[in-house]
């Protein structure tokens, strides 16, 4: 029995016949990762410093490495996360799907600690995983989607169970969640707002600001 435990991935709870793991922690590390990979990939981009972005990613490579072959609750960043969320109700996930998901994120951060950490390489490559990586991170923050959970259904043949916000299950939505002809209509009149701002604003926003102070 012992042995069967120290090789289960994620937590067994009450009530969930399968190991779950707390999306809840699980966005808020996502959120930490994006916050400073984002700071990072910025400097490198504007300042053109890696300095911080190799440390990034060698903290991502290692904290990935522990959550897949320790234990998610060994990880330091969820510890972390774990500990900002710790008085929200926990919601539940399945560990299978999560486990897929960063099996993906391991690959793409190694990759990206091959080429720019150990080679100091810079190439598209390079910038593509980082934005994929991004994206992948301000997915499961903002929107709580997980991306790579959605691929794990694309190679694996059990159905993922106990999705976030029970996307898993075939059900209709609620009323409150249904977007009417009338809601399109105004995204599509703010887009049009936005494509009209940048043709008629584009030279007087590229101008320089001028200090407050020498106006008055």
């Amino acid at each position: 029995m012992s042995t069967k435990k120290s090789k289960q991935f994620g937590e067994q709870v009450a009530g969930y016949t399968i190991p779950v793991l707390n999306e809840r922690e699980i966005r808020a590390g996502a959120g930490i990762l994006f916050l400073f990979m984002f700071i990072a990939i910025t400097r490198a981009i504007t300042l053109e410093n890696f300095t911080m972005l190799k440390y990034m990613v060698s903290i991502f490579l290692v904290d990935f490495i522990i959550r897949i072959f320790v234990s998610p609750k060994h990880a330091p960043i969820l510890i972390l996360a774990r500990y900002i969320v710790r008085k929200q109700t926990p919601e539940y996930v399945g560990a299978e799907q999560k486990k897929f998901a960063w099996i993906i994120g391991l690959v793409l951060s190694f990759t990206i600690f091959i080429l720019l950490s150990v080679m100091n390489t810079l190439s598209i490559i390079t910038g593509l995983i980082c934005l994929i990586c991004l994206v992948f991170l301000f997915f499961e923050t903002a929107f709580g989607i997980c991306i790579g959970c959605k691929m794990y259904g694309l190679f694996k043949k059990e159905k993922a169970q106990y999705c976030p916000g029970e996307v898993c299950e075939v059900k209709d939505r609620h009323e409150i969640q249904k977007i009417s002809k009338g809601q399109f209509f105004i995204v599509l009149g703010f887009v049009v707002f936005i494509v009209l701002l940048i043709f008629l604003m584009k030279d007087f926003f590229a101008e320089t600001p001028t200090n407050l102070m020498d106006l008055l």
